[in-house]
């Protein structure tokens, strides 16, 4: 079954980590892959797009997670949830993602791309503030739910595979636990779980935490 899909991916990428926690959630190990370099430019290259399966090829790291729950619903771990009440928070929380991800990338891509030197200070703080006002939205969701480890409850869900490895990403590059603690507790809570674990960046293993996003 998972001979048949081949994983083109980087380490560190949210989006790659997306797709990397959805196989192992499914039990879908064994599959075919490529680790590609950020530094060599090989993302940019022909190859991508990043996930294939079988005859379906599928570009977005959101798409390729919504395929593989329909198409292997009982294989591995549930997680889109039959009950009504409970599919609308997941599936709300999954698409308020697209929004928290654009306000992460605004402010890092800025960063990254343009010289301290040539930055224009307004960008930084509209940039800055946008993603603070972001999180702080996120923090106040997981706050009403403090006697639960997940997004949309107790379980671990399609919002969480979509949503974990942006927070991650953020705590990684510096992101205050003291800040943010009820983001803190998600991610402290999550990251020892298998799946999660199996699937952690190893660029992250050999590299101590960033301090990009310590002023959030």
């Amino acid at each position: 079954m998972a001979k048949d899909m081949t994983l083109l991916w980087g380490s560190g990428s949210p989006p790659c980590w997306r797709v990397q926690l959805m196989l192992e959630e499914k039990q879908l190990q064994g599959y075919n892959q490529k680790l590609l370099s950020f530094e060599k430019m090989e993302h940019k290259s022909q190859e991508l797009p990043s996930f294939k399966c079988g005859k379906h090829i599928l570009n977005e790291s959101f798409a390729a997670c919504l395929f593989l729950e329909n198409q292997y619903k009982s294989q591995g771990n549930k997680l889109i949830p039959d009950s009504p009440d409970a599919q609308a928070l997941v599936y709300q929380r999954m698409f308020e993602a697209v929004t928290l991800v654009q306000k992460m990338v605004d402010l890092v891509a800025y960063n990254f791309r343009v010289p301290e030197g040539e930055r224009h200070d307004s960008a930084v703080q509209r940039n800055t503030e946008a993603l603070t006002a972001e999180l702080k939205l996120w923090e106040g969701y997981l706050k009403k739910t403090v006697k639960d480890c997940c997004l949309a409850g107790k379980e671990f869900t399609l919002a969480d595979v979509l949503v974990f490895p942006y927070i991650a990403y953020m705590f990684h590059y510096g992101l205050s636990s003291e800040r943010y603690p009820a983001l803190a507790k998600y991610y402290n809570s999550l990251k020892d779980r298998p799946s999660i674990k199996a699937s952690w960046p190893p660029y992250w293993q050999k590299f101590i935490e960033q301090d990009t996003l310590k002023a959030i």
